[in-house]
């Protein structure tokens, strides 16, 4: 079986880059390595698959179509397609870019999909398009127009171009509705990455809000489960939540990294940030009816292995 990820070196991405290459599948690696955040942790991150004779990585940019087409070869698989430009609050500052990068890039992939009549293509949607819906847990049949950052409708909008592609020319899409998700390799810029670091260094956290803002952290073993499986399980339109279906306020996560950590965290107060949603939590019951989605990883699992990984690399950068 013949795979495309795209993303292929970030965080998400080079785990199952990983996987596919660990379960016999051939994978192309898609990244453009972009300065978001530094360019080699992707490289650490995709290093060890750069050996393997059945991967190849194509550095280029989603929203090349000529590229995006040489890269989709004919008998290509599957496309997962989970690059993007990540993140709320830096949308809210570079919306253009967020649209082109997020909506024009997922063109390009669509077209290369049906160029190539690949039968199977899953998009990497978010939590965030759900904004702040009131009814708890977040259900894929609710209404999601109301998105409340740019990143958020680059997403709501990704979701409906692959509606038309499934319409118009007959692609099995699948659009995966990723809950918070950590664990290794973890994007530096995201909380409890973030955090981990700052608690390390005796330094504040910046803690927005009174700390009852709720997330459902969901491990990247699970996520990884929920991926495979939606692969294996592609076929005509369907969105799926892969979350945690265990939401925990902020301060009760803080509390957790500490125990992880064995040290305090010294807190900064600040107001919140636009485009912050007041929670997210995730009914995973389509997941696990249609894919046999079963997320297993408490928070305090996860972060004692996230600290493991985290502690080893800081050891390996700091003797480099």
């Amino acid at each position: 079986m013949n795979a495309i990820v795209t993303g292929a070196a970030g965080f998400i991405g080079s785990h199952l880059t990983e996987r596919l290459l660990k379960d016999g599948w051939t994978v192309v690696g898609v990244d453009s390595f972009d300065a978001f955040y530094d360019p080699a942790i992707k490289r650490r991150n995709i290093a060890a698959c750069l050996s393997h004779p059945a991967f190849r990585l194509v550095e280029a940019d989603i929203r090349d179509r000529a590229a995006m087409l040489r890269a989709v070869e004919p008998g290509t698989d599957a496309i997962v397609h989970l690059a993007a430009r990540a993140g709320v609050r830096p949308s809210i500052a570079e919306p253009a870019l967020y649209t082109d990068v997020n909506i024009n890039g997922t063109v390009s992939l669509l077209e290369a999909a049906r160029e190539r009549n690949v039968p199977r293509f899953v998009f990497a949607s978010s939590s965030s398009v759900y904004g702040n819906n009131r009814k708890v847990p977040f259900s894929e049949d609710d209404n999601v127009d109301f998105p409340i950052s740019p990143y958020a409708a680059t997403k709501k909008a990704g979701e409906l171009i692959c509606h038309t592609y499934h319409h118009l020319h007959g692609l099995a899409i699948s659009c995966l509705r990723f809950f918070t998700v950590y664990g290794p390799r973890q994007r530096p810029d995201l909380a409890i990455h973030k955090f981990a670091r700052l608690i390390e260094g005796g330094k504040p956290i910046p803690v927005y809000g009174d700390g009852t803002m709720m997330r459902d952290f969901t491990y990247i073993d699970d996520i990884l489960n929920g991926i495979v499986a939606a692969i294996e399980h592609c076929s005509g339109y369907e969105i799926y939540n892969l979350g945690e279906s265990q939401p925990i306020a902020l301060r009760e996560l803080i509390a957790e990294l500490e125990h992880a950590l064995g040290k305090k965290a010294v807190r900064q107060q600040l107001p919140l940030q636009p485009g912050d949603v007041d929670r997210t939590y995730a009914d995973v019951s389509k997941a696990e009816s249609r894919l046999g989605y079963k997320p297993s990883t408490d928070i305090r699992t996860g972060l004692a292995r996230f600290v493991a990984w985290f502690r080893q690399e800081q050891r390996t950068r700091s003797s480099a």
